[in-house]
């Protein structure tokens, strides 16, 4: 008895120290959220509503001041969930029409990869990668979905004129489990777009407490539909503020984040939890109020001191808020502006999980793991090539930043250059006073990023959008 009692016990101790040697990862990643929404980066109760639970999380952890993302949805949910540039994959744009789109089979996730060194893996919220056939998130590697396979503003298709006409289908919201063709749960409309986030963070809390009963690490994605467009607060917290539905929200949101971070306290897996706030782009560009669907949407998010919004190539849709939170392990209170982009998660969650990065790609994400855990003050980043869907317009270096075509957002007027404007963005934030004369030697210094891009692309060419699987790169 006192041999099965040792042998029950080595088991347990086991078990127990695995799932402590694998930090369970919690990312968060909010919906054309701009950098300055949340308290810690000046919005808050300028927005209308405080942010307590935002700003004590970053003060628990590390918060980023240039973090940066793709500018439309779905190539910054390519880029961090593959490390690599979106172009590579073929989604570098968020897709228009009803043709096939997204990840072929042949690329490799955040959840696939850590899947592979054991991980529970299970996501709730707006996917963004494909629509079709063995394009699901639970086809890339997670264990579970619910949510949306493709964006919010669908919830208001079947409320606007001409749309039962067109032919189209409705979208819905749909679960799945890996291997099993996913279920239509609910059609996504406007009476349930208020409501889905409720149940994104109740389903993530549930399984958190599942993975934390068997002692599993775990990868939670919780891609949320705030506060993409409709703005529709969840009905506990409509005219809550009384500062509009905007503000609203973002209580709704802080108030999420509470919870999710408290059910971490509870379960006592606190400190071995990374825990990640982010989001995919900038604000939206909407100047709109449609009375037949009864929406305040002539509303839009702030971008903090930076220029524009989502759909243009300035900072403002690139830089988003970031906070990172590991007790004990990432220097709690500390902040840093060096550059960061979602796609050096990839491999830094490999490097932390010990996952493999694949060696048979070009991965353009870089593995910062000593940077976050405070050991080295440099990120190993000083910039990277900013994309317009297939297009090349800018690319960032250190403070400066080079455009070659400047999109507005607002009217779409495009602006193409013969010599690139130059922007020091430490004193020019809103990138708006050209100084190409006298730093003539920026590009000089900047642009070795942009050859060696360009070169990588030709050895390694692109997907194709709309590729069919199976795929196999060229050799």
């Amino acid at each position: 008895m006192r041999l099965l009692a040792l042998f029950i016990l080595a088991v347990f101790i086991t078990s127990s120290s695995y799932a402590q040697e694998k930090p369970n990862i919690v990312l968060v990643f909010l919906d054309n959220f701009g950098y300055g929404e949340p308290g810690f980066n000046g919005g808050g109760i300028t927005r209308g509503a405080a942010t307590p639970n935002m700003d004590q999380l970053a003060s628990e952890g590390m918060r980023l001041t240039n973090f940066n993302v793709e500018v439309q949805c779905t190539p910054s949910r390519s880029a961090i969930m593959t490390g690599r540039y979106a172009i590579r994959s073929g989604n570098a744009t968020v897709p228009l029409g009803e043709g096939i789109y997204g990840l072929v089979k042949w690329e490799v996730t955040m959840a696939e990869m850590l899947s592979d060194v054991g991980y529970a893996t299970g996501m709730y919220g707006k996917w963004h990668l494909g629509r079709t056939e063995g394009r699901f998130p639970t086809d890339q590697g997670f264990d579970e979905w619910y949510g949306i396979p493709n964006s919010t503003d669908e919830s208001a298709y079947t409320s606007l004129d001409g749309f039962a006409e067109s032919g189209l289908p409705e979208t819905y919201v749909m679960e799945a489990k890996k291997g099993k063709t996913p279920k239509k749960v609910r059609p996504y409309r406007l009476d349930y777009r208020p409501l889905i986030d409720r149940d994104l963070t109740n389903k993530a809390i549930d399984f958190m407490e599942r993975q934390a009963k068997k002692k599993k690490p775990f990868f939670l994605y919780l891609p949320y539909t705030a506060t993409h467009f409709p703005t529709m607060p969840h009905p506990d917290y409509d005219g809550k503020t009384g500062n509009g539905p905007w503000a609203d929200l973002l209580t709704q949101i802080d108030d999420y984040t509470g919870e999710l971070l408290a059910k971490i306290d509870d379960l006592g897996i606190a400190e071995n939890t990374i825990f990640i706030f982010t989001a995919d782009n900038g604000p939206e560009a909407l100047d709109f109020q449609n009375t037949s669907i009864t929406l305040e949407s002539a509303i839009n998010g702030s971008a903090g001191p930076w220029r524009s919004t989502l759909f243009s190539s300035f900072e403002g849709a690139l830089r988003v808020p970031f906070v990172v939170r590991w007790p004990n392990k990432i220097p709690a209170g500390s902040v840093s502006d060096e550059i960061v982009h979602a796609m050096d998660l990839f491999p830094t969650f490999a490097k932390i999980a010990g996952g493999t990065v694949p060696d048979d790609r070009v991965i353009d994400g870089i593995e910062m793991s000593d940077f976050f855990l405070g050991k080295q003050q440099k990120s190993g980043r000083d910039g990277f090539i900013v994309y317009m869907g297939k297009d090349i317009f800018a690319v960032k270096w250190k403070n400066w930043k080079l455009h070659f075509k400047e999109q507005s957002a607002w009217n779409g007027k495009l602006d193409t250059y013969t010599m690139p404007r130059v922007y020091n963005l430490y004193t020019d934030p809103q990138e708006k006073n050209n100084v190409l004369f006298p730093h003539t030697w920026v590009p000089k210094a900047a642009l070795g990023q942009l050859t060696e891009h360009i070169i990588s692309l030709k050895k390694y060419p692109a997907i194709m959008t709309g590729q069919k699987d199976p795929y196999k790169p060229q050799k």
